[in-house]
């Protein structure tokens, strides 16, 4: 090699070394994102461990009901009197009131590793239905209220833990597997015959009890005129969704308690309407049974931050080489960074059988000791070491602090980039990059 061609090579000795830099942490990035495969991976086996429970215990429950249908034939007289054209038609009402009130006792049922979180519930549905009043304009109809039948929508029949308790006028009612309108409910109960003859001009009361096992979520149809409803639980993390939230809710260590009340004007259905199905589920409010920080949507989050780790600590070790007048080989750069990217397997690895607050401590704890050690061996400095060890300290507690931060991760994240490029800029001020792998008699 010529003169010519070693002095170009020294004097952009810097610019070499960076880009090589640069190159390896691009590289580097294909172990994490195995490390990414595997999370997902191991989330999608969790889902199906989910859903496998779920479909033996009972999945997420919706309580739709009651709904009181009441048949009708409408038919033409021919000129001997007799009837044609007969056709049967549905006129379906809804309760004035309907004030649920249930209490949700949860528990984790396990398969294999994997925690599931899963309910009993107790739910307790009242109100009354007024007279029904149908408004025939057909001239010849005969109404069949001896037909007339109750619904009662329960998503999930497995969840049915005990026999249902309805009281219907007073009287208690047998109910039956199957919905008769199921293109408004699909599953559900029947209470057959809930009218005798033509109907008195005083309300119908109700009262209905049910035990339900369940997942994930527990949520309710408003049907009532004035629908209220109150759910209180010990789980400690509940996610109230749908299309209504609670108005008062009270939410602690030792569990929550939420009550809603929504009125006929807040649902776009009627409460009577003749021979068309209606879509109930779009008013649907309830609670999730949420589980604070998954483990493997907060490994998956902190993995998008391995170019960072990555990068960052080669920035040290690139300024202690360059300002100790050390060498550091790209080799060195390269085992420095398998072990930030083995970081993430330990972390999923141990956050399965220890939770994540451990596993995060010892997963960083071994690689913080372990890097260390490395530095110790390159520079010869147990001090260097020790400035290391601190920095990755900082680094991983940076990390952790920002995963457990869901509103404020962007805002906290775009400080902490700010404070790490200014001691970048801080720290190499006063750095010479033209003389930097120049000869010692060029520098000098």
């Amino acid at each position: 090699m010529t003169d010519n061609q070693m002095s170009f090579l020294e004097k952009n000795a810097a610019i070499l070394k960076v880009f090589t830099i640069g190159v390896l942490a691009l590289l580097l990035m294909l172990p994490v994102g195995m490390v990414t495969n595997l999370v997902t991976e191991r989330q999608t086996r969790q889902e199906e461990a989910t859903t496998e429970i779920a479909f033996k215990w009972g999945e997420a429950q919706q309580i739709t009901g009651p709904v009181l249908s009441i048949p009708y034939d409408t038919y033409e007289l021919n000129k001997e009197g007799e009837r044609i054209n007969l056709s049967r038609n549905y006129t379906h009402y809804l309760p004035e009131t309907l004030d649920i009130r249930g209490v949700l006792v949860p528990e984790i049922r396990y398969r294999g590793i994997f925690e599931v979180p899963v309910y009993t519930s107790r739910i307790r549905l009242e109100g009354f239905f007024e007279a029904p009043e149908l408004n025939i304009s057909e001239p010849h109809a005969e109404i069949h209220w001896d037909e007339a039948f109750l619904t009662v929508g329960i998503s999930d029949l497995k969840g049915i833990s005990q026999a249902i308790d309805f009281m219907w006028n007073g009287q208690p009612r047998m109910c039956e597997p199957g919905t008769r309108i199921s293109g408004m409910i699909p599953t559900g109960v029947t209470i057959a015959d809930p009218l005798v003859g033509a109907p008195p001009a005083n309300p119908y009361p109700f009262v209905i009890e049910l035990s339900l096992n369940g997942s994930k979520n527990l949520s309710f149809i408003p049907l009532g005129r004035e629908t209220t409803a109150e759910i209180q639980s010990s789980w400690t993390d509940p996610g109230f969704d749908g299309a209504f939230l609670p108005a008062q809710r009270e939410i602690s260590g030792e569990g929550f308690k939420a009550g809603w009340r929504v009125l006929e004007l807040n649902r776009n259905y009627p409460q009577a309407w003749t021979n068309r199905d209606i879509n109930f589920g779009a008013s649907a409010f309830g609670v999730n049974l949420v589980t604070p920080l998954e483990t493997y949507q907060v490994t998956e989050r902190s993995t998008k931050y391995a170019i960072l780790f990555i990068g960052l600590t080669f920035v040290v070790f690139f300024f202690i080489e360059i300002l100790r007048k050390l060498r550091v080989h790209p080799i060195q750069y390269i085992l420095v960074g398998f072990g930030l990217s083995l970081f993430y397997l330990l972390l999923l690895s141990l956050s399965e059988h220890l939770g994540f607050g451990m596993a995060y401590f010892a997963a960083s704890l071994g690689i913080i000791v372990m890097i260390a050690g490395y530095a110790r061996s390159i520079f010869k400095d147990t001090r260097l070491a020790l400035v290391m060890a601190a920095f990755l300290a900082v680094l991983y507690g940076f990390l952790y602090i920002l995963i457990q931060m869901e509103d404020f991760a962007l805002l906290f994240g775009a400080i902490g980039l700010f404070v790490i490029l200014s001691m970048v800029m801080y720290l190499s001020r006063k750095v010479d990059w033209y003389v930097i792998g120049a000869s010692q008699k060029e520098a000098e």
